[in-house]
């Protein structure tokens, strides 16, 4: 299918490996020229090479900390008005509300809440003056069914997604599409730490929590990052015009849900 974007110009956050360089890679196989960022120079620099090579389209790498103001100002500058924005972040680590205090909210929240929105404000404005844009924030599963031992990132991720409710349909008459994709348990490094942390503090074999893990999954296994930068791809398209402030999961089947109201949105529509 031809999406409809070839030549459109993207910033993909965090996005030198997992689900960031897939949807990266997605987008580039569409024709999109990109600015890619993460903080570790080596392994962008690696993605962005090959990317350029396979399907010869301008790269842009950005070696920046997009959590911090200096961070997202050297993005936004290197974008020179970019039609998609993929906003990704890495997720805070793992524990017991026990283990959390003020401080360790307030680095989830800004890495997890506060930087998408900061390039929300800094990029969407000159797609709604051109009349065409799309903006793509990679939360969590987490958002629909919270998991116990990601406290902050249930916290933060959630607070985006009340964020995104309103501001999506503000956009949307201006020609900017904005959604969140709802990864579940995919193949990638961070669920290699979750689950070699589960199996530090039960005692098992890793690959018994894997295993166990894999048997919570209706579809009996851990998504593939090239399907979920394929969905984003979609979502960046000319064909999602109509597809405004979703939350879409990508979790294999994992939550049984018969349909799950934007609560956020509907009290504020319905507030005095």
């Amino acid at each position: 299918m031809d999406l409809g974007i070839r030549g459109k110009r993207a910033l993909v956050c965090a996005s030198s490996k997992g689900l960031g360089l897939s949807c990266a890679t997605a987008l580039a196989a569409s024709g999109v020229d990109l600015v890619m960022n993460a903080r570790g120079g080596d392994v962008l620099n690696a993605a962005a090479d090959r990317i350029r090579s396979i399907h010869r389209v301008n790269v842009t790498a950005v070696v920046a900390d997009v959590t911090t103001p200096e961070g997202q100002a050297a993005l936004v500058e290197a974008t020179e008005g970019a039609d998609i924005l993929v906003n990704n972040a890495g997720g805070p680590p793992p524990g017991m509300w026990t283990d959390w205090e003020r401080d360790d909210f307030i680095k989830a929240l800004n890495a997890n809440m506060l930087t998408p929105i900061a390039l929300i404000k800094a990029l969407v404005p000159r797609m709604m003056e051109r009349g065409w844009g799309r903006v793509v924030n990679i939360t969590s599963q987490s958002v629909k069914a919270p998991i116990p031992l990601l406290g902050l990132s249930n916290a933060a991720r959630t607070g985006l997604t009340g964020y995104v409710a309103g501001t999506a349909r503000q956009v949307a008459g201006h020609g900017v599409v904005m959604n969140n994709l709802l990864p579940g348990v995919h193949d990638t490094d961070r669920i290699v730490m979750l689950d070699q942390t589960t199996a530090d503090k039960t005692g098992k074999p890793l690959d018994v929590v894997v295993a166990e893990r894999k048997a919570t999954i209706p579809a009996g296994f851990y998504g593939a990052p090239e399907d979920f930068g394929a969905t984003c791809a979609f979502l960046c398209s000319q064909h999602a015009r109509f597809i405004i402030g979703q939350n879409i999961l990508l979790d294999g089947g994992s939550i049984n849900s018969t349909m799950w109201y934007d609560v956020l949105f509907f009290a504020e529509r319905s507030a005095p």
